[in-house]
């Protein structure tokens, strides 16, 4: 075996996994009202479960007590018996398919809002707010320390009646153990704060109570950070001093260490490490952690192959592997390993798509696998469609190969146009920008899957109404995606030379000048990477957007990089301003600027003006073919949003007679995953 080590059976405690491989606790934004785990959430894990997961550790952040606010963002409520059943149903779904759970329990302390469900008066140790969240506290009395070490002890409870396998502690990203246990948040001077046996106290009475209502042989975990990179933080030195500790007292069974604090923007995109940063980045903390461990430690950030974890896993450096966003991205990565097939494992990326949409409150999804939580009607696999078609797609974007890939899955005769010499479409330019590259890999999967499965590709050939027809097609399916939308604003003068765009300048077409101002009004990644792009090209750029910051809409785990790359590459940001023109005088370009709020205009002198505001749809092909086709190029979004079968596909096909359908940015700018779920709950039907 290749991965003797990452298939060797451990045990904690008393509680046996098939594999190191484990989806480590994040929030999922699934549970229903209430905080109760639904069909969604179990179907979403029981697939990780079929696809061979040794164990999965699910409800990030799940409160214990009631004045921890959850609804905001759907988390797991481990504060009440009602939360008995439903886990009680995960626990059989996982176990049907030989998988262990476990499910994190917490109290945030100051790491929320207090608006929301019952507008709590948050607490932490000495009532220091929280910048990320906003969150401002009080400051906790020693009443409420102990109802809260009860409340610990009533969730630990309520997981072991429901069948759960362990339950872990969350001592992690600056929640209320670890806000106990940090210099930076932790004034006291009673039993509960001072010296560092006093801050462990809480964290201890917490675990004392959870092992006496479980019992000596229920798994009890710890997680905990490996270093909060504050200078009036924690150490990575009083972190193993922490570990070392806990592990001896005989109340755990293992520690999961992550690597950061997580309690400023700057820090928290650590926790959940983007492409920008290298593999395992803190692999190294966990192992420090291992050194002075007597339990066994799992580790998980940004551990995403299968060679990466057998080498971490051999090298004695952690016992087991978080493979989580690797999960989210291919539920099957386990048994894709065992049977030799790594290289149809959709390997995560590090988009960080999923944990940005959850820190807007928003459902965890993939950027690429657009099945993944959606179990109940979208499918990671496939059966083959009961009568076999002519299927032609038209633009190799990622819309237009998920098309034509599940279209080939279900076993229908595929054609593929792409007039570029190359399959990706708009994410080849995504991956030109600095610190991006790492998209590239969604092509990559997307490519060696339509080779394997022998969809017939045809490269370099713009499509036209009577090549397609020449193919005899019972359904056409137009992914033709979109171009640079610069001619919204006349006054740009993209047409006369005045401007370029940000395609013109990640192909190729145009080169950087050295004083550049980049208009960004989309405040997405693109106008971020250009401006990335010039400027690691050694040109002087002003960012400029109408948005309240620049980069407003990439994400709060992906701004801050960008941010980082802002001030060292020298980048100028300028928000609340519209472009309004740009003119030529004396050899430069002149961007006449618009604040938003006071309409004053200012003007720059550049060399060169770079728009990106976003795309407007190559439709010209639908519109000639429209007509032409049975359903008059129409979907029926009833039938669509439902996840149904198109109405139309009972129609009788063949002798010209054809359905068209349009998915992507041809129909108007979505994002890559809005374009790749655009074609699965599409063509999963053909």
């Amino acid at each position: 075996m290749r991965y003797p080590n990452l298939f060797a059976p451990i045990t904690l405690n008393k509680l046996t996994i098939r594999n190191r491989v484990v989806s480590t606790a994040h929030a999922e934004v699934y549970a229903e009202p209430g905080g109760l785990p639904g069909d969604r959430y179990i179907r979403y894990y029981e697939e990780k479960a079929k696809g061979g997961l040794g164990l999965a550790i699910c409800g990030g952040s799940s409160p214990v007590s009631i004045d921890s606010p959850q609804s905001w963002w759907k988390s797991v409520n481990l504060s009440t018996d009602k939360i008995i059943d439903p886990l009680n149903r995960l626990a059989e779904a996982m176990h049907r398919h030989g998988a262990k759970i476990m499910i994190q329990a917490t109290h945030m302390g100051r790491r929320s809002s207090y608006y929301g469900e019952h507008w709590p008066h948050l607490v932490s140790p000495s009532g220091i707010r929280e910048p990320v969240h906003r969150g401002n506290a009080k400051t906790i009395e020693t009443e409420e320390i102990h109802r809260i070490i009860a409340d610990f002890a009533q969730a630990a409870r309520r997981v072991k009646a429901a069948g759960m396998d362990g339950i872990e502690v969350s001592a992690a990203h600056q929640h209320l153990i670890d806000q106990f246990w940090s210099p930076r948040t932790n004034f006291r001077n009673d039993e509960w704060g001072g010296s560092l046996e006093n801050r462990m106290r809480f964290g201890l009475e917490v675990l004392k109570a959870v092992r006496e209502e479980v019992g000596a042989d229920f798994c009890v975990g710890l997680r905990m950070c490996g270093d909060e990179f504050h200078e009036d933080g924690l150490s990575h030195e009083m972190l193993k001093e922490i570990a070392q500790a806990m592990s001896e007292t005989g109340l755990i069974d293992y520690i999961s260490v992550v690597g950061s604090g997580a309690d400023t923007h700057n820090t928290l995109a650590n926790c959940m490490p983007p492409m920008a940063l290298p593999p395992e980045p803190f692999v190294h903390l966990a192992h420090g952690i291992k050194t002075v461990s007597k339990v066994p430690v799992m580790h998980a950030q940004s551990i995403r192959d299968p060679n990466q974890a057998e080498r971490i896993l051999a090298n004695g450096w952690v016992d087991m592997v978080g493979m989580t966003r690797a999960h989210i991205a291919d539920p099957y990565l386990v048994t894709k390993i065992r049977d030799g097939r790594e290289d149809q494992i959709k390997q995560c990326v590090g988009a960080n798509y999923c944990i940005d949409r959850q820190y807007h409150g928003q459902d965890v999804l993939c950027i690429q696998n657009a099945a993944t939580s959606r179990e109940a009607t979208m499918p990671h696999q496939f059966e083959k469609a009961p009568q076999k078609r002519k299927v032609v797609v038209v633009g190799a974007g990622p819309s237009g190969l998920e098309a034509a890939r599940v279209a080939r899955e279900r076993g229908h005769d595929v054609v593929l146009f792409e007039k570029s010499d190359q399959v990706g479409g708009q994410i080849n330019l995504a991956a030109k920008a600095p610190q991006r590259e790492q998209m590239a890999g969604i092509v990559r999967w997307f490519d060696l899957e339509t080779k394997r499965l022998g969809v017939d590709r045809r490269f370099g050939v713009a499509a036209t109404k009577e090549m397609i027809m020449a193919e005899q097609p019972d359904i056409v399916v137009l992914a033709t995606g979109g171009r640079p939308f610069s001619e919204q604003v006349p006054g740009w003068g993209v047409a006369e030379g005045l401007a370029v765009t940000s395609w013109d300048i990640l192909s190729g077409k145009v080169a950087p000048a050295e004083n550049v101002l980049v208009y960004d009004s989309m405040s997405t990644h693109a106008g971020f990477g250009t401006a990335d792009f010039i400027a690691n090209r050694g040109s002087k750029v002003e960012i400029v957007t109408p948005d309240v910051k620049v980069g407003d809409d990439t994400g709060g785990t992906t701004f801050p990089i960008f941010y980082r790359r802002m001030y060292a590459n020298g980048i100028i940001p300028t928000p609340n301003y519209w472009l309004d023109k740009v003119y030529e005088e004396d050899g430069k370009k002149i961007a006449v600027l618009r604040n938003e709020y006071t309409e004053a205009l200012e003007e720059r002198a550049v060399d060169q003006v770079i728009i990106e505001n976003g795309i407007t749809p190559n439709d010209e092909l639908y519109w000639e073919m429209k007509d032409s086709s049975v359903n008059k190029g129409q979907t029926d979004v009833h039938a669509l949003f439902a996840s149904k079968p198109q109405p139309s596909l009972q129609e009788q096909l063949g002798n010209g007679k054809f359905l068209l359908f349009r998915v992507g940015d041809c129909i108007s700018m979505h994002n890559v995953h809005g374009a790749i779920y655009d074609a699965l709950r599409l063509v999963k039907d053909f």
